[in-house]
């Protein structure tokens, strides 16, 4: 990786300094695309992983979202005040909550499909330069959490 300069601590040779901006800067994307369907970056991806699997515990999309479950919990308390989701005691396991989505949250999916599409529209990248950078994103949280 060459560096923009021989300086070690130039803002522009840090690898979090380009993550953190290519973040805010692609989720900023998304926040026109969200807002007719009442959501926040965040709850989408809450809802994708609901699409993906329900019902599913909280600790389990804690797990695949890798937020804290304090983190988590004001986003299913707004997707359910919302009418996307429901939150209940499993019933094999009382002290498990279990996230399960509603008609509603269900319907939702159809109008999400359009979404990734519109954000890649939006980026004006090559798809195989995203398939790339998202191959080069995965294997650099696996670096991360190898390190911790």
């Amino acid at each position: 990786m060459a560096l923009v300069s021989d300086d070690l601590l130039a803002l522009e040779n840090q690898v979090c300094f380009g993550l953190a901006v290519a973040a805010r800067s692609v989720i900023a994307l998304y926040r026109p695309v969200l807002e007719p369907l009442q959501l926040t970056h965040p709850q989408y991806l809450v809802m994708l992983a609901l699409w993906e699997a329900e019902p599913r515990s909280v600790k389990n999309l804690s797990d695949a979202l890798q937020l804290e479950p304090a983190t988590l919990s004001p986003l299913l308390k707004r997707l359910e005040a919302t009418g996307y989701i429901e939150r209940r005691r499993s019933s094999t396991d009382e002290r498990a909550l279990e996230v399960t989505l509603t008609e509603r949250g269900r319907a939702l999916r159809a109008e999400a499909e359009t979404i990734p599409p519109r954000i890649v529209e939006r980026l004006g990248l090559p798809p195989a330069d995203l398939v790339n950078l998202r191959e080069s994103l995965h294997a650099i949280i696996a670096a991360a959490v190898r390190a911790e």
